[in-house]
């Protein structure tokens, strides 16, 4: 658990940027939403930027952390949840408590109120706890899409997964279409993570822990029938304290070209002792 208190005090100490290229193991949907349908289009088209390149949402890839970490820290249950939104079918629930030390809290902020716990007594909190970390948009590198992948794709971009769903009784097909970021794409991601006391220091190992879990799960939709899976690699973590914000001192690299295994070998190795220096 955190050594957090509520009498804590808060003040930026520093920043820890990890920076990298996140691989398409198998074909990725992060979905766009059912608009209007295009001719021979799909009808799961995924998520792009105005010049029509795909790309990773930061809010999605940060939920998405959100949600590993609650379950491996069993927070996933009915009594440490709240209702987002109790809109019929469209109900969202995530972990959330006033519990100065929780990590969870901490490390993706939370909002003071009242909120209606899924079961138990209402949760009201009274002092609102700000994010440290940032999770950034993660656009796509387009040279990750070769020409002899561009031959076979259904797109210039992406290609599109023709899927039926069958009725049990009586056999009859339902098809539909997902687009999906194909294999071998990569992205370049970006986390940021504040430290505005020493007793944030630990929570950076969660954020790691929590990409290790992604590794071995999925991202986006259709995880469960293939898509989404994903690897991190040529990470580069580094520290930027107060006098680089304020008078230009040169940052810290902690961590590079490394897989998530090495970034975590590196963080232990410092014990955090970069916190101390001028």
């Amino acid at each position: 658990m955190s050594a957090h208190t509520p009498q804590t005090e808060l003040k930026l100490i520093g920043k820890l940027i990890l920076e990298g290229e996140m691989h398409c193991e198998t074909g990725l949907h992060v979905g766009a939403g059912k608009g209007s349908l295009e001719i021979g289009g799909s009808d799961n088209p995924v998520v792009k930027d105005a010049f029509g390149r795909p790309y990773v949402p930061g809010s999605s890839l940060r939920g998405k952390i959100r949600s590993l970490l609650e379950q491996a820290s069993g927070l996933a249950g009915p009594a440490e949840l709240v209702y987002l939104s109790r809109r019929k079918g469209q109900e969202v629930r995530i972990h959330q408590s006033d519990r100065p030390d929780d990590e969870i809290c901490l490390l993706f902020g939370r909002n003071p109120g009242r909120m209606e716990r899924v079961q138990g007594e209402t949760l009201e909190t009274t002092q609102a706890t700000p994010a440290r970390l940032a999770v950034f948009d993660a656009p796509l590198d387009p040279d990750s899409i070769t020409p002899q992948m561009r031959e076979n794709l259904d797109d210039e971009l992406t290609e599109v997964k023709s899927e039926n769903a069958i009725d049990r009784i009586t056999s009859q097909a339902n098809p539909r279409t997902l687009e999906r970021v194909p294999a071998g794409a990569r992205f370049r991601t970006r986390f940021v993570m504040d430290l505005l006391c020493e007793e944030d220091a630990p929570l950076f190992p969660r954020l790691l822990e929590g990409l290790r879990l992604l590794e071995d799960d999925a991202l986006g939709g259709g995880g469960s029938r293939g898509s989404g899976r994903v690897r991190f690699s040529n990470l580069r973590l580094a520290w930027r304290g107060r006098q680089y914000y304020a008078a230009g001192a040169p940052e810290k690299e902690i961590g590079a070209g490394a897989t998530l295994a090495a970034i975590q070998a590196a963080v232990n190795e410092s014990a955090f002792s970069f916190l101390h220096e001028a």
